[in-house]
């Protein structure tokens, strides 16, 4: 056991108010960050505003979903360790369950009239909400030319010249700290600070679960953690003899992926899309579009549309297994590597959140970071912009650029027709995404039925 686990409230009881959030975390970090703080901060007053917040802060340096690692962080302080795995487990479970069942539908009935038709509204709602997506990150992130300039520069990177997602987050980073070291004013997040909470919380801060940190501490749980996180790529390895399978493509591509997704699901999605549709050929673009769609309407973190991915990807190449079996392993093993890593982060770096949130250097690189991230998110706009609303594409490949660009004469005026809908009931009805999702996806199978 890594340290003694201190309910400060009832397991049985933590683990009921668990459940039920899991059941409300629609509408991406943002929606599920905040139903996490009404019912932990606001109604339930088992942890304060200012560390709630200070749980945030720390999440949001890490790689993966923050919201999932949030709930991982504030079950660890409720709970212990147990309470984490608890938390984050349950965090996912409803999106795994979900998402598993809508691919083997998607699979079974993707040619149906219905589906078709569903999935023909579904695609360009979400080009309309990864746009929204781009407008709100760049308004709050976005404070200073030299941040812009970032952004730009990993747009163009990515969209013209083809580099790959993590070696474009990491230069941003790079460049981050070295402008903060510099110019500190630069890099320097406008923050308001908080006026303190507005009611006390019924757990005083001080009888919060804690670990002193150490050396030995932190060893166990590395050599736990990668051993769990390697352990069933590695048994998928044995059972095909040292062969290449897709089960090991998918668990060491997605398992390094888990390592790189800063910035949460959107940005990611751009090196996804980009791996598992132009290099292991696991689905098309527009599946790939459709697989987000599917996991925006869904509970559960954005990044469960890996799980989508993986399925096709292992239904297509099961080599000596059923399809079905092997869709279904592909996805629990994707998921499994994705999300290992979030449990392993906390537990680790917990003890050490003040002093990394003390590191003006360190803060300094993830908004360097952070801009980099709105150039990501887009070029997944214009990826999926592309994909969506033109049945061919043409490929440019000369010297350093890499372009991607649509066959005009392709266009697919019921697509646009959607994607315009979209558009007005997200930035003019400011309608919720769930809600615009829904009715474009009614919209969609109108259309196809005309």
């Amino acid at each position: 056991m890594l340290e003694t686990p201190r309910d400060v409230v009832p397991l049985r009881e933590s683990t009921k108010a668990w459940f039920l959030i899991s059941l409300q975390t629609f509408g991406g970090p943002a929606g599920q960050i905040a139903v996490m703080q009404r019912t932990l901060v606001d109604e339930r007053r088992w942890i304060g505003e200012r560390r709630f917040m200070h749980a945030l802060s720390y999440c949001m340096l890490l790689p993966g979903p923050e919201a999932q690692q949030l709930a991982v962080y504030t079950g660890w302080l409720l709970n212990g360790w147990l309470g984490g795995l608890i938390a984050g487990v349950l965090f996912v479970l409803p999106g795994l369950v979900t998402i598993l069942a809508l691919s083997v539908l998607y699979v079974a009935q993707g040619d149906t009239a219905v589906v078709s038709g569903l999935f023909l509204g579904l695609a360009p709602a979400v080009v309309a909400v990864v746009v929204q997506a781009v407008v709100r990150l760049s308004s709050r992130t976005l404070h200073h030319p030299a941040l812009v300039a970032l952004a730009a520069t990993a747009f163009v990177l990515l969209a013209v010249l083809g580099l790959p997602f993590p070696l474009v987050v990491l230069g941003a980073g790079a460049a981050g700290w070295w402008i903060g070291s510099r110019w500190p004013d630069v890099m320097s997040r406008p923050v308001s600070p908080a006026a303190g909470d507005a009611v006390a919380p019924l757990v005083p801060d001080d009888a919060l679960h804690r670990a002193r940190p150490s050396a030995r501490r932190s060893g166990r749980i590395l050599v736990l953690g990668a051993a769990l996180w390697v352990a069933p790529v590695l048994a998928a390895w044995v059972l095909a003899s040292g062969a290449r399978t897709v089960f090991t493509d998918q668990g060491i591509f997605f398992g390094g992926m888990a390592l790189v997704t800063f910035g949460g699901a959107y940005a990611v999605l751009s090196y996804v899309a980009q791996a598992a549709v132009g290099t292991f050929g696991w689905l098309s673009a527009g599946e790939m579009v459709r697989g987000l769609g599917l996991a925006e309407s869904t509970p559960g973190p954005l990044i469960m549309v890996v799980q989508f991915v993986a399925f096709l990807g292992a239904y297509r190449n099961p080599g000596d297994l059923d399809p079905w079996l092997a869709g279904v392993l592909g996805s629990l093993l994707t998921v499994w590597v994705t999300f290992v890593p979030c449990f392993v982060f906390i537990f680790l770096g917990a003890p050490y959140v003040e002093r990394l949130r003390d590191s003006a250097r360190l803060a300094s690189a993830l908004t360097g970071v952070m801009a980099a991230v709105v150039g990501v998110i887009a070029n997944l706009a214009v990826y999926f912009a592309v994909h969506t609303l033109f049945a061919r594409t043409r490929s440019i490949t000369s010297g350093p650029l890499d372009l991607v660009l649509p066959v005009w004469s392709s266009y697919q005026w019921s697509v646009i027709a959607v994607l315009g809908l979209a558009l007005v009931l997200v930035f003019r009805l400011k309608w919720s995404v769930l809600r615009t999702l829904g009715v474009c996806a009614l919209a969609g199978l109108g259309l196809s039925l005309l």
